[in-house]
């Protein structure tokens, strides 16, 4: 197991994040809010010394990213984009509750999309890219960070679901006494 840790950033705020839509490989930049937001973050990560930067290739990811002081040192990866939500991609779960009700997306994936394990596999796959040491940075999605920070515990994908991070916020996956553990997460 590597000792390297992990600073995560969700993306900042798009018109479809704000309006609860879900976003999934939508490539949308972010909206003024989100900008803002993401400029802020060069001071908040200026504590850090990184070993590597990591981002989603999808546009809002990136934005973030370069906004926070960090797009030259990027290395894009895939494994980092957003769930897959397929035939739901742009529907609110209000919207998908009125058609489906009872849907849970980390229970029932999307039709057309990933389950809860395809997108585990994705982060199971960033994990073992790791340094052997040193602290990455990440810039990717809400619902791949948090299926993220489950593996990083040792949790099902699905368990995800028990973590949250608002758009632009910072998590911090580390390690106390020899086991994974979440820091900080917002």
């Amino acid at each position: 197991m590597s000792d390297a840790e992990l600073v995560i950033v969700r993306h900042a705020d798009t018109y479809w994040t704000a309006s609860g839509q879900h976003t999934g490989h939508t490539d949308l930049p972010l909206n003024d809010a989100g900008r803002a937001a993401a400029a802020k973050l060069t001071e908040r990560l200026a504590p850090w010394s990184f070993a590597a930067v990591w981002c989603s290739p999808l546009r809002r990811a990136m934005q973030t990213c370069e906004l926070a002081g960090y797009g030259e040192r990027t290395e894009r990866r895939d494994e980092l984009v957003e769930w897959d939500y397929g035939d739901y991609e742009g529907v609110t779960s209000a919207q998908i509750d009125a058609e489906r009700p009872g849907w849970d997306l980390w229970r029932d994936g999307c039709p057309g999309g990933e389950t809860a394990s395809a997108v585990g596999a994705r982060a199971d796959a960033a994990l073992a890219l790791l340094p052997p040491a040193g602290c990455v940075l990440v810039f990717s999605h809400g619902h791949f960070l948090r299926v993220l920070i489950a593996r990083w515990v040792g949790l099902a994908p699905v368990d995800g679901a028990c973590f949250v991070l608002a758009p632009g916020a910072i998590g911090v996956l580390g390690h106390e006494h020899g086991r994974r553990v979440v820091r900080r997460l917002g």
